[in-house]
């Protein structure tokens, strides 16, 4: 797509850099674009360029996806100090997801390409991975970037948001039609011709009297969407949070022995050349993962409930590179057209509760027996165990149950404190990018002669417990902490060289580029997203 702003990326020493100039430009990701790397302090200026082993979380996420530890010598990190502030170590959390995808990517890349193989002599053909700061906390916060020609995009509806209780704080998600009128029901809110202003009065003044936690199970009963405001250790306690707690970053696992699916084509420039992906996913975390597949030459076909069409400008954010069809899989017609995908298809990215598809027959063990070989990557908000699995969740409400929002609490009303939040749906754009680098690594695995089909799965509460707990800060400058509870407004952070602008069939899009940066990798998407669910249910 045309290019209004370079990318910014990195050298491969670890250094002080007080220039702040980001590294050399004319790397694999701006030659071409006739453009210098973001500098100077209105992107952030450089603090260091550092490697891997110095930056926390990076040995662990990779270490989790089951990764080579002698590759992350590979991978060099622009520091950019201040961003994404927050009490915890967001920055650090959203950089080491980035940099484990990048470097999934690069691995399969020279492999794909026959110059790589495995052991310590194949450690220099991968292509060296290159992190930038600012382009991370840009993607992070994605959907704060986007404008359609010229319209900034609506995040959160009005009955989205923290309520006080009785007895503390309630998180409501009311961003689609059905959760927004079953949470009215089940408090017995009656809409009337009430605006909006209205409305919320009312909701506040039902929440003032009830329970927080009596609240949470009522609103769930009713298939709403709420959850109590916990502490971390309060979550810990809780049987959900003590299953989180005993779960890995990243759960992989074999179900048969079928060996890899071959992949049609001579290899191209893009290391998902020729894999077709069914994206089965919503809302943020698994989009961004299906995403950046498709940056990675993935032919993406996204797949919708006719009934339940994604918000246009989540859809704008999260569907570059992909195709948007349409299929009614509770009719005999639909399934008929899925099980042709399937034929086809070599990774399956599912985004729904634990369960709720198997009647449809994609639970990974059937879908494997229909298609040996598949990869199939599962997204779920609260994890495939423990009481709360087959609850509905976002990224606002697993901040909220886990004890983040504690952590990021701030001066409230009555000299109390209110409950706050990250600087960016860090949960779901760090999952994201987990799930990418976790489908990248098992096509790696299958093609080293780990046979089998392949299933791997993550989950919101997985990385709320890393953030929580295995995560340490980056030593630094003071973290700055964010300035209210529901706007992300405390970033000094300039993104402008990390946007870019195109014309695609929903109108002039201003974007974010993507994070994923490695030697000889793609600079940014191949095609804007179409208008949704206007694409046949056909491969290309």
């Amino acid at each position: 797509m045309e290019r209004s702003s370079p990318a910014a990326t990195g050298g491969a020493a670890c250094q002080a850099d007080p220039g702040g100039t980001g590294g050399p430009a004319g790397d694999a990701r701006t030659a071409g674009t006739g453009g210098a790397t973001g500098t100077g302090a209105g992107a952030g200026a450089v603090q260091a360029v550092c490697s891997a082993s110095e930056l926390p979380g990076m040995e662990h996420a990779w270490t989790a996806l089951g990764g080579d530890t002698g590759l992350l010598e590979r991978v060099s990190c622009h520091l950019r100090p201040q961003l994404l502030p927050a009490r915890l170590p967001v920055l650090e959390l959203a950089r080491a997801t980035v940099a484990v995808c990048s470097l999934s990517a690069a691995e399969l890349s020279a492999l794909r390409a026959g110059t790589a193989s495995s052991g310590a002599a194949a450690v220099s053909r991968v292509p060296s991975v290159q992190v930038d700061d600012g382009a991370v906390a840009t993607a992070f916060t994605s959907e704060r970037h986007l404008r359609t020609d010229g319209r900034s995009s609506v995040n959160f509806a009005p009955l989205s948001r923290f309520w006080r209780t009785a007895d503390g704080w309630l998180r409501t998600h009311a961003n689609y039609p059905h959760h927004r009128a079953r949470l009215l029901s089940a408090l017995g809110v009656h809409e009337g011709h009430r605006d909006e202003n209205a409305l919320a009065e009312a909701v506040a003044a039902e929440l003032a009297q009830r329970s927080a936690a009596e609240t949470e199970e009522h609103v769930h009963a009713a298939g709403g969407l709420a959850v109590a405001a916990r502490s971390a250790k309060e979550w810990a306690e809780h049987p959900q949070g003590a299953e989180a707690a005993r779960r890995p970053l990243v759960s992989t696992a074999r179900v048969d022995q079928a060996p890899p699916l071959p992949l049609p084509g001579a290899f191209g420039h893009r290391p998902l050349h020729s894999v077709r992906v069914l994206d089965l996913t919503r809302v943020i975390a698994g989009p961004v993962a299906t995403r950046t597949l498709a940056l990675l030459g993935a032919d993406v076909l996204r797949i919708d409930a006719p009934q339940l069409p994604e918000h246009p400008d989540t859809h704008a954010d999260t569907g570059m590179g992909k195709r948007s069809a349409l299929l009614d899989l509770s009719t005999r017609a639909g399934q008929a057209d899925f099980e042709e995908l399937l034929k086809k298809a070599h990774v399956v990215v599912t985004g729904y509760r634990p369960g709720v598809l198997d009647r449809f027959g994609l639970a990974p063990e059937s879908l494997a027996d229909r298609r040996p070989g598949i990869v199939v990557g599962q997204l779920s908000a609260w994890g495939a165990y423990g009481p709360w699995r087959r609850r509905r969740g976002f990224d606002s409400l697993v901040q909220t149950a886990s004890g983040i929002a504690f952590e990021e609490r701030l001066p409230g009303p009555d000299d109390g404190t209110a409950p706050g939040v990250l600087p960016a749906q860090a949960l779901d754009h760090g999952t994201g990018y987990l799930l990418a680098a976790a489908v990248l690594r098992s096509l790696t695995e299958q093609r080293r002669g780990r046979c089998g089909s392949g299933v791997v799965r993550v989950a919101l509460a997985q990385t709320a417990d890393w953030l929580l707990n295995g995560l340490s800060p980056q030593q630094g400058p003071p973290r700055l902490a964010p300035k209210s509870a529901d706007a992300f407004d405390g970033t000094p952070h300039d993104p402008a060289p990390w946007l870019n602008e195109t014309r695609s069939p929903l109108g002039r899009l201003r974007y974010a580029l993507p994070p994923v940066a490695y030697d000889g990798g793609p600079a940014d998407w191949s095609r804007p997203p179409g208008a949704p669910g206007t694409d046949p249910v056909a491969w290309w």
